[in-house]
């Protein structure tokens, strides 16, 4: 072994003691979503900040700069693309961003963050803003803290922005969300003018167990592995993963809403699917995640709407739906129940919003961050500015903050700021990737008719899923789709799809 290969395995050593605390920290917050009792916030908090603090005094440690500073000459020796580079670079530069945030910050902002998302799950039933204002005033407060760390930005959520889509700011979201309504706004009046579609079929009575069943043999044959993952319930789903070994999704159950956990499935064994793919190689490294909110965001988007709500996907699962739920579905046509899936209109739920109106969505949550970093909103306005633009927006107002500010975790169990454009991003990407992959396999919708995914998945997995974060998302998609990000095949998604359900 050479000295520059001895020098990058102590520093493998190394970032693995790290990686090794977040993932634990990982699993304790599982946990807290899942099957603590409320009564462990307190303690579950203190443990959460300390392994927090610990993961970055780690990675700020002078030796893993020295190692860093030693190891650049061979970073510079390699091609671009080896791996040996690649995690050298993205080393770097996730160290020296970390080297701006102080431990004690870090631990500060996490245990606030477990406290935080113990009170939203009994303020968001109870319907009760001012249980977590307080709560939300501080974590709006750390959150310009955290952007303050990163002197220089144009805008506040700049900082911000970039932890998640890195190379992004506030500017070209902005930019970006500006071109995308434009095209949006009059496809959604189109549609809204017309008699919604009957999704009454959705609303029968599902028992909890067949859908958790038929959920769970759905994201299976999809290519969700359970010998590296499993499913559990919890109020708001989430992926979370503590090794490449262990992929973890979570569900909730709607017994009068059949789509609530099934596409939420869909949709978290997206994330998932795109975790198991990376390649082993970059276990517990920086390598070893995907490249960015947007990008990941786009694999859940791509089986949970894409795939999930096709007419290809149900022409093969809606008989398997229909002998789960014979009662409910024996007399309900495939054409009516696509449809119900499928249906638009303006409601009040993010979730569980369709394709069309779900940007309207993110783009109302992105613009009150910045308005509250900026400090033009103040967290105490919140609830009535939310009321106020959604009737704006929706031309409907929320009944209660249950439906309207509450609704979303991320404010409660994070920071402000850069918590939502990746699901805008994601759905852009998604239509990208989607197309870049039929351009290549043009057999995959008839694969899909009869229930076989493996062609998608597997092209997803060479061009995105094993290179982990070894590219930076314009990289991974120029890459993968031959083309930098675009609005173009998204737009056209919609298009064909919509068009021919409401006869644009």
């Amino acid at each position: 072994m050479t000295k520059p290969e001895k020098k990058l395995q102590e520093l493998k050593t190394r970032l693995l003691e790290v990686g090794d605390l977040n993932h634990i920290n990982a699993l304790l917050g599982w946990d807290q979503a899942t099957y603590m009792p409320p009564g462990g916030a307190p303690a579950r908090g203190r443990q959460s900040a300390l392994l927090a603090r610990m993961a970055q005094e780690k990675f700020v440690d002078k030796k893993i700069g020295k190692l860093l500073d030693d190891l650049r000459p061979y970073e510079e020796s390699l091609p671009y693309d080896s791996d040996d580079a690649s995690l050298i670079r993205v080393t770097r530069r996730e160290y020296e961003r970390a080297l701006k945030v102080p431990p004690k910050f870090i631990g500060e902002l996490n245990e606030h963050a477990a406290k935080s998302y113990q009170e939203w799950t009994e303020a968001h039933p109870a319907n009760d803003f001012s249980r977590v204002r307080g709560n939300l005033e501080k974590t709006l407060d750390l959150s310009r803290q955290l952007a303050d760390f990163f002197p220089g930005y144009e805008h506040i959520a700049d900082p911000l922005i970039d932890f998640a889509d890195y190379g992004m700011k506030a500017s070209s979201v902005r930019a970006l969300f500006a071109e995308l309504r434009e095209q949006l706004v009059p496809i959604v009046r189109a549609i809204t003018s017309q008699p919604p579609a009957d999704n009454s079929v959705l609303h029968k009575h599902y028992p909890e167990a067949n859908q958790l069943a038929f959920s769970a043999e759905v994201v299976k044959q999809l290519g969700y592995d359970f010998n590296r993952g499993r499913i559990d319930k919890t109020h708001h789903p989430f992926m979370t993963k503590f090794s490449l070994g262990d992929v973890r999704i979570t569900t909730r159950v709607k017994e009068n809403d059949f789509g609530d956990c099934l596409f939420s499935n869909m949709h978290e064994a997206g994330h998932a699917m795109y975790e198991q793919g990376i390649d082993m190689s970059y276990e517990g490294l920086p390598l070893g995640g995907g490249t960015s909110a947007g990008v990941h965001e786009s694999q859940s988007r791509l089986w949970e709407n894409i795939v999930g709500r096709s007419r290809g996907f149900w022409e093969y699962m809606y008989p398997k739906l229909q002998a789960k739920f014979p009662e409910q579905l024996k007399d309900v046509s495939l054409d009516t129940f696509y449809a119900a899936i499928n249906k638009v209109e303006k409601s009040l739920i993010r979730t569980d919003a369709d394709e069309v109106t779900y940007n309207l969505h993110v783009m109302l949550r992105f613009d009150f961050e910045l308005q509250l970093l900026e400090g033009t909103l103040s967290i105490r306005d919140l609830p009535e500015a939310w009321h106020e633009r959604f009737e704006q927006d929706f031309g409907i107002v929320p009944p209660d903050d249950r439906d309207g500010v509450l609704q979303d975790v991320h404010w409660y169990g994070g920071i402000i700021g850069g918590a939502f454009q990746g699901y805008t991003l994601g759905n852009i990407l998604s239509a990208q990737f989607y197309e870049a992959a039929l351009k290549a396999h043009p057999s995959i919708p008839d694969e899909m008719k009869e229930g076989r995914f493996g062609t998608l998945h597997g092209w997803l997995r060479e061009n995105i899923y094993r290179h982990g974060s070894k590219y930076t998302a314009p990289e991974i998609i120029e890459r993968a789709s031959g083309s930098p990000l675009t609005i173009a095949p998204y737009i056209r998604y919609l298009k064909t799809k919509y068009g021919a359900l409401y006869a644009l």
